[in-house]
């Protein structure tokens, strides 16, 4: 069996698909390719994929209720998504990340060393959660990056990917200032002096969803924020 990293990529422009199938086999990656939802939910099913790179514009199924499926799915739920897609409006990306996926590449600024490099951040940075074992409890919360779950007194909450990975980013340094460049460098990878409200918008998600717990998420005014748990 082949040791190489498997990617799926699911989309509906044959040229686009062919390139990447090309060029990311010559990165020594094994890809497998679907040119609808369906074919990318049955090509899931017969082998489970490391990676999935999947378009918004399907034939059948939009890109966000596809990635919406893998996620509610607890076999699928922490496969890396990068979405690659013609719609760069930042409503189009918040969407794209608050159903779970990973990264969002804009097909016009598209350049295929750089999303060669994303994929190989994305599996790299899986490989280091999926390699942490051990859960983290901060009192009434419990971060466990193995299983890719969290829970307030044993009830577990409803994150995306990219909501779990900041709150276990949070819970991993407990009491420290993080600045909302730093956030953006080591959550999603991303250039520190990009300016996107993207940090602040999964910070206000976070907040909803740890209901009791959000007080924990502190705002350190014009800097970032810093994550301090307390007795509750």
């Amino acid at each position: 069996m082949s040791t190489r990293p498997l990617l799926l990529v699911v989309d509906d422009e044959p040229d686009l698909r062919r390139l990447l199938d090309i060029h990311l086999r010559r990165e020594g990656f094994e890809v497998v390719v679907a040119a609808s939802g369906a074919e990318g939910m049955a090509a899931i099913a017969r082998r489970r994929p490391d990676l999935v790179v999947l378009d918004l514009m399907l034939p059948d199924v939009s890109g966000t209720e596809f990635c919406r499926r893998l996620r509610e799915n607890a076999n699928t739920a922490a496969i890396p998504i990068i979405m690659l897609t013609a719609k760069g409006e930042e409503i189009d990306r918040v969407v794209g990340f608050e159903v779970g996926a990973d990264d969002y590449v804009v097909k016009s600024a598209f350049s295929m060393r750089e999303f060669t490099l994303r994929v190989r951040a994305l599996l790299r940075r899986r490989s280091a959660q999926a390699s942490e074992d051990a859960p983290a409890q901060l009192g009434r919360l419990v971060v466990d990056v193995s299983s890719h779950r969290a829970s307030i007194d044993g009830n577990e909450l409803d994150l995306t990917a990219t909501e779990f990975r900041l709150l276990a980013f949070f819970a991993a340094r407990p009491g420290r200032m993080l600045t909302r460049g730093a956030l953006l460098q080591e959550v999603w990878e991303m250039a520190p002096d990009i300016p996107t409200r993207t940090v602040d918008t999964h910070v206000k998600r976070l907040r909803e969803k740890l209901g009791p717990l959000a007080e924990w998420v502190e705002t350190v005014r014009g800097v970032g924020y810093k994550f301090v748990p307390r007795e509750t």
